[in-house]
């Protein structure tokens, strides 16, 4: 198995659009490519050709680039099977358990429903590498668009569970105001203020926050610690079950 390259784009506002390159095949992926010019600036910078795009979900700002850059690379796109028909451009269709090869470096597919019914992420164990696109962020998760609390929980379940040094390449710069948001529910959670201080220093310097550790995301994310009691005393739940919790904390910061 091959290690990726990864090269973190910064665009529109707040989203990162993923380069993965396999050194060995030279095969080259874009991760949820939003628009189009920024990708092929740097791709033509670190002279890669773009063979692959990988989609975890259909919204916009996840696939706006991906016809363009079809047209001009003649990139295979992949995406989930159960949400084929909103995915522009689609090529192959993957499911939860499938294994893809971008050359010689091997991903899991893994469904994680919640902020869309057919969204999934991909994970390289080789490269301790998980693009999960929005459904966990750093100290958060996205919004329940089109799934349940219960489906969103089992999908951070899901992911909470993967090794300790898996990096968590989410696809939004969102870390600040999660911050601010976890701070008032876990005020005693040490790990969390340390990582609160690490996150206003990069962002004072205009740095991104994002990959994160997902040990250090268990330890301080409130939305993979609904089962953990100090995180149910913080919303006024103790002893409640982890989806109600889930929920009541996923409410909270829709109003934030």
């Amino acid at each position: 198995m091959s290690r990726l390259q990864i090269e973190q784009i910064p665009v529109l506002t707040d989203n990162y659009v993923y380069l993965l390159h396999d050194p060995a095949s030279l095969a080259t992926a874009a991760v949820d490519p939003a628009v189009a010019e920024p990708v092929e600036e740097r791709l033509a910078q670190k002279g890669w050709t773009l063979t692959h795009i990988l989609n975890t979900h259909h919204h916009g700002d996840h696939t706006g680039g991906n016809l363009a850059l079809k047209q001009r690379y003649g990139a295979r796109i992949v995406g989930a099977r159960n949400d084929s028909q909103r995915i522009p451009g689609i090529d192959a269709q993957v499911a939860d358990g499938d294994s893809f090869l971008l050359g010689e470096a091997a991903a899991v597919v893994m469904a994680v429903p919640g902020h869309t019914s057919g969204h999934i992420a991909f994970w390289f164990p080789e490269s301790h590498a998980l693009f999960c696109g929005d459904t966990l962020f750093a100290l958060g998760c996205g919004r329940l668009f089109e799934g349940t609390a219960e489906q969103m929980w089992s999908s951070l379940l899901k992911l909470r569970g993967l090794p300790d040094d898996t990096m968590v390449y989410c696809a939004h710069e969102y870390t600040q105001s999660n911050a601010r948001f976890a701070r008032l529910l876990e005020r005693d959670n040490k790990a969390l203020l340390t990582r609160i201080d690490d996150i206003d220093a990069k962002r004072s310097r205009d740095l991104p926050t994002v990959p994160s550790p997902l040990a250090i995301e268990r330890a301080t994310n409130p939305f993979l610690r609904a089962d953990i009691e100090s995180v149910k005393k913080g919303v006024g739940l103790p002893g409640e079950d982890p989806i109600r919790v889930f929920a009541e904390i996923r409410r909270r910061k829709d109003a934030f």
